[in-house]
């Protein structure tokens, strides 16, 4: 049996695994590891723990992952959320859908502190989905708005997602924040038009709410002083050289900590459960990446990567044909497992392709990125609808299910642009 056909029997034990629910940096882990003793021996198994598991845990980039976690926390414990909500549907309120406006405007803003998806999905869940229910909007329309507005989180930097495709495709993290910026925008605007179409075609959806006077409008901007300043220090500070990623995600660190401090909501109380929400968060994905560098180093060493090159190359087929694959192959695994995991066991085979097809990695990043949002909200396991049905379950899954096909359609109008144009993602990252 061919070592190329071994991958592909150990990649199938992997996704049983998954599927039957092994958590996923064992699911990784394990047949990587028997894997390579099958293919190799063991001196060569404990070389590669040493040079993947050992190297790495030590790494000065992996601590960047770590600080963005504890900004996201430390913003989310500011309570913060709740107030860029309210200052948006000062804003908004008088148009009709202007709640669901709010929704989105306020995760785009909250993903600029935060840089989870999860998390901002919560925040929002639990505020907005109150407000737009006793103004009688559709379910649809309040589940689809919170988890659109809760994906720009893995967008928008700072992106812990970014800084863990960084290190699988050992590419620069600086740039790959950056480059998230413009499509998030992008993104936000398309969602934001994606709400104004629906409740023209569905008037009944929404109502329009309350006028207010620009005086009050602008007043209303205070709430969001605290995460612009920190996002222009952070994402600013990156951009012109004034410090390296993992000095930024310390730094974005150290300012919630003040923007918490002056909101008097550090309490000791508080600290510890950002400390243990973060040191959680931080071991989980620490050992998915590290499971998933394993993984990778089984699968180069069988050589799956060579040969699907070679499969893929003998089809003549051009680089756009190939690309809608991957891109269909994701949406097809981002339906019916996790999203991270989808990505992560399959980096190993997809970027050497993608890097033979001449395509930039950091676009690719960007491109990955937006299908793990899509997949986030994608039924039946999009991970940002089972925690919006956790916190508000009175929106039952079925019409979350809903929302979220209907915010579906401008990722995916998103991929097509950034695909014709791709400066849209690579012109920030070009000047850094």
């Amino acid at each position: 049996m061919s070592s190329a056909m071994i991958g592909i029997i150990f990649i199938i034990i992997m996704f049983v695994l998954l599927a039957i629910r092994v958590p996923v940096a064992i699911a990784m882990a394990v047949p990587a590891i028997v894997g390579i003793l099958y293919l190799r021996n063991w001196n060569v198994l404990v070389n590669v723990v040493d040079q993947t598991i050992m190297n790495n845990s030590l790494s000065y980039t992996m601590t960047t992952i770590a600080m963005f976690v504890l900004m996201g926390e430390l913003m989310n414990s500011s309570g913060i959320s709740s107030n860029l909500f309210s200052s948006f549907k000062i804003w908004f309120g008088k148009i009709r859908g202007g709640l669901a406006l709010a929704t989105v405007t306020a995760g785009a803003m909250f993903a600029a502190s935060s840089g989870s998806s999860i998390a901002t999905t919560a925040s929002l869940g639990t505020v907005a989905s109150k407000e737009m229910m006793k103004s009688n909007y559709s379910k649809a329309l309040t589940s689809g708005s919170i988890i659109a507005g809760g994906s720009l989180g893995i967008l928008i930097p700072p992106s812990t997602f970014m800084v863990m495709y960084g290190v699988l495709a050992q590419q620069h993290i600086g740039k790959l924040l950056i480059a998230g910026l413009m499509p998030g925008l992008l993104l936000t605007l398309l969602y934001i038009l994606t709400v104004v179409i629906y409740v023209r075609i569905k008037p009944d959806a929404a109502e329009k709410g309350e006028g207010h006077s620009w005086g009050k409008r602008f007043k209303s901007l205070s709430s969001t002083v605290p995460i612009v300043v920190l996002f222009v220090f952070v994402i600013g500070g990156l951009f012109i050289g004034l410090f390296g990623p993992t000095e930024a995600a310390s730094m974005g660190a150290f300012g919630a900590a003040i923007i918490a401090m002056i909101r008097r909501k550090l309490t000791l109380r508080v600290i510890g459960e950002v400390l243990e929400k973060t040191l959680k968060t931080v071991g989980t994905l620490f050992g998915i990446l590290l499971s998933a560098l394993l993984l990778n180093s089984f699968i180069v060493q069988s050589g799956l990567p060579t040969y699907l090159n070679e499969f893929l190359t003998g089809l003549t087929l051009a680089p756009v044909f190939i690309f809608i694959l991957i891109v269909i192959m994701y949406l097809i695994l981002g339906a019916f497992m996790d999203s991270m995991a989808a990505m992560l066991v399959t980096f190993p085979i997809v970027l050497p392709l993608v890097e033979t097809l001449g395509y930039d990695l950091i676009w690719f990043g960007v491109v990955m990125c937006i299908l793990m949002e899509l997949a986030l909200i994608t039924p039946p396991i999009g991970m940002s609808t089972f925690v919006l049905n956790g916190v508000a379950p009175q929106l039952k899954l079925s019409n979350i299910y809903k929302g979220g096909v209907i915010f579906c359609i401008p990722i995916l109008a998103l991929i097509v642009l950034i695909y014709v144009i791709p400066e849209i993602v690579l012109f920030l990252p070009s000047n850094l």
